[in-house]
């Protein structure tokens, strides 16, 4: 036995090969360079689960799988994405193609090396211990972010990078990672760029445009993107970073064409056939929705990368093309997910919606009006949120399309409109949730027009030298509708008028335990988002493991006692 290095013994490693003979070969070969636990799996939806919860020190995945267009590279960027792929874990990339080293340049730094097979045992243990020697030596910097000592940690990256100690392109990647998490987008502006300037990768081109953005140049960053996506056309990232600045600012068209471009690159990644599934949605394209929905839900149903509004959008979708079978399976499939998440209120809600769609399917109205109305009695709850508002448009607007007369209705949407709809990208969220009844869509319009109107209406006692009158504005403004624009407002009117307000620090403290209560409801829905930011790489701490274990605990506990 010829061990790789003093601790390979006590390492675990996944090897994710479709072919068993190439399969058991990898595994015989990482057992003799003396690995203590190798596990396996034929197919990437095998591993990914595995991978979800579980930890692994090595892992060898093949490129391309026969029966699936789930590709390796397509499992490494969502589990990037997602945020499970801890520092430590050494990814090695098996294909047969060798062209593949081309898409290897383009892969973010979390793929440590490929190989092309068929190999040999001494060049794959030569890969693996040169990758375990750079996780080793940039060991300070992995314990610094786990530890989320980012200052400490963008330090070691910058002193690594400024001085060319070995890995330091690697550590350049991280360190201006870390300074974007810092909101230092202007220093990791600087840092990408000179990288660029050493080597012309795509990761770095991506990541000058996501400090443009973050500098608030969303044109500059768009023009970037348009460039690298010119050069690499296949590099999926830059269309998440571009999908996100055209939903930003509410052009949900542009993202949506965005995303269908990712998804024809990668057809199998959970995250981007949501995004995709949910756009169409709000654009009233039923049948794309549900075909995008649907591929998402098959897929990643198990996964901690599925956002269960895919599968309510899914309803809505199902329940527009008549299918009763397919919004009862919808049903029952949030049901089990809410048994398994201890009837989580978000998932309640949901299930819910579904269970109204279904009676209005089978003209049980009656009890689909007093559905509507227990549903209302949440919209100026704390926690009723703007995607919870975004599926009630959606319903109310179902229910009038069935010609069930609510006079109250126009009334709720008004009430949504002025809460929610306070940005542009919101605002035609909840004007593609109304879609099928136009009404509803010209009142969201006007609720964000009006939000502006009152906000202008109480700073023109400020212009006219008496802020205290507008901060008081803002604030009955706010208290009535809801609305954390008009809030924040405020909130910035007082630090900048402090010294000239009587009773300053008082109205603060309202200020703030108003926006406490209602801040966090109003963010845009994520459409399918989690983890890391689009096109970034992911940082995890101690305290996302720690996180991710109790939840892997909770779900483990939850199966068995439904076992």
């Amino acid at each position: 036995m010829n061990r790789l290095d003093p601790g390979i013994a006590d390492c675990k490693a996944l090897v994710v090969d479709g072919n068993p003979t190439s399969r058991s070969t990898i595994v015989a070969q990482l057992r003799d360079y003396g690995l203590g636990e190798v596990a396996q799996a034929s197919r990437p939806t095998d591993a990914r689960r595995m991978l979800e919860f579980r930890e692994f020190d090595i892992v060898l995945c093949e490129q391309r799988f026969p029966d699936t267009t789930y590709s390796g590279q397509e499992l490494l960027d969502d589990l990037r994405r997602a945020q499970l792929l801890p520092f430590s874990t050494v990814f090695v990339m098996l294909t047969g193609e060798a062209s593949y080293a081309q898409v290897a340049e383009a892969a973010e730094s979390a793929l440590d090396s490929y190989m092309l097979k068929p190999h040999t045992a001494a060049a794959l243990g030569h890969r693996l211990k040169h990758a375990r020697h750079r996780k080793k030596v940039l060991s300070p910097i992995f314990e610094a972010i786990e530890a989320s000592e980012f200052e400490a940690a963008a330090k070691l990256c910058l002193e690594r990078y400024s001085t060319k100690q070995h890995y330091w392109l690697y550590a350049a990647r991280i360190g201006a990672e870390l300074l974007l998490r810092l909101e230092r987008p202007a220093e990791a502006q600087k840092l990408f760029q000179s990288i660029l300037a050493t080597q012309a990768l795509p990761w770095a081109k991506l990541g000058v445009a996501r400090a443009e953005l973050e500098t608030g140049q969303p044109n500059a960053a768009m023009m970037t993107l348009e460039s690298l996506s010119a050069e690499q056309p296949g590099f999926a990232d830059a269309y998440d970073v571009m999908g996100r600045i055209h939903v930003e600012q509410g052009n949900f068209e542009q993202a949506l064409a965005v995303f269908r471009q990712a998804c024809e690159i990668t057809p199998s990644s959970i995250a981007r056939l949501q995004k995709r599934g949910m756009l169409a949605f709000y654009m009233g394209e039923k049948e794309e929705a549900a075909k995008a929905l649907d591929r998402a839900t098959l897929l990643g149903l198990s996964s901690k990368m599925f956002d269960y509004q895919s599968l309510m959008l899914l309803t809505f979708a199902r329940y527009q093309m008549r299918d009763t079978q397919g919004v009862k399976r919808c049903i029952d499939q949030l049901q089990i997910a809410l048994e398994k998440r201890d009837y989580a209120p978000r998932l309640k809600r949901f299930k819910a919606v579904g269970q109204t769609l279904l009676l209005l399917l089978n003209r049980q109205v009656a009890a689909v009006v007093a559905d509507i109305k227990q549903h209302a009695v949440e919209l100026r709850d704390p926690g009723f949120d703007a995607e919870a508002a975004c599926n009630f448009v959606s319903l109310l607007s179902e229910v009038t399309l069935a010609e069930l007369s609510l006079d109250a209705s126009a009334s709720w949407v008004d009430t949504l409109a002025l809460r929610f709809c306070s940005t542009r990208s919101v605002t035609e969220l909840m004007a593609g949730a109304a879609m099928r009844h136009p009404p509803f869509v010209t009142q969201m319009h006007d609720g964000h027009r009006r939000i502006g109107e009152l906000a202008q209406q109480a700073m023109s006692h400020a212009i006219a030298g008496n802020p205290r009158a507008a901060v008081k504005a803002l604030i009955t403004h706010g208290g009535q509708t809801l609305n954390t624009k008009l809030m924040d407002i405020a909130r910035l009117t007082l630090q900048r008028h402090q010294g000239k307000i009587d009773n300053a620090a008082e109205l603060q403290d309202m200020v703030q335990t108003m926006l406490a209560q209602y801040a966090p409801s109003s963010a845009a829905p994520p459409l399918g988002s989690s983890g890391r930011s689009a096109g970034g790489l992911s940082l995890r701490t101690s305290a996302d493991v720690q996180a991710e274990a109790a939840a892997a605990k909770a779900a483990a506990e939850k199966e068995t006692d439904t076992d």
